[in-house]
């Protein structure tokens, strides 16, 4: 009988899965579910970055600048959602409940960013940039954790959140 580290209960559990299931390719490849969110995440950002300068080209001068990052913002969500769910999280089922949970974490991380950032910088006289990638350090870690206990939460018992709630 071969001992396989990966498949056992306790490197799943390391990992952050919970369930009988395997773990994904990116959790056996980092084996813990923060840095595979981390790899994501970066993966995210930079197709952030690519998608809104590709909207800014396709859609030229006829349109506010804004519109290309909302336009990436909605494509990057969406990624983010999907590998999040399969790579990272792993949960099945409940799809668009887990999608909403998925915008509400997003969005409360926005508006986390948006207010630390502003007390940082206005009320507390600490210098921009610094504060800024410190600021996104702690919203990211905040959003790993909303991710992991509200977006793709799964009862212990392996049932899903309430279905009728999506």
């Amino acid at each position: 009988m071969s001992a396989d580290p990966i498949g056992s209960e306790t490197a799943a559990h390391a990992a952050g899965v919970t369930g009988t299931e395997e773990p994904g390719p990116l959790l056996r490849l980092f084996r813990r579910q923060e840095l595979a969110f981390a790899a994501v995440g970066g993966f995210n950002t930079a197709l952030g970055i690519g998608l809104t300068v590709l909207w800014l080209h396709v859609l030229g001068d006829h349109v506010q600048p804004f519109v290309a990052v909302a336009l990436a913002y909605a494509v990057g969500m969406v990624v983010a959602f999907g590998l999040h769910r399969t790579l990272v999280f792993r949960v099945h089922g409940h799809v668009i409940g887990d999608f909403l949970r998925f915008c509400a974490v997003n969005s409360g991380g926005l508006v986390l960013n948006a207010a630390l950032i502003q007390l940082a910088v206005t009320v507390m006289h600490f210098p921009e940039t610094p504060s800024a990638v410190i600021v996104m350090g702690l919203v990211a870690v905040a959003s790993f954790f909303g991710h992991r206990y509200i977006s793709f939460h799964r009862p212990a018992d392996g049932g899903g959140p309430d279905p009728a709630a999506g």
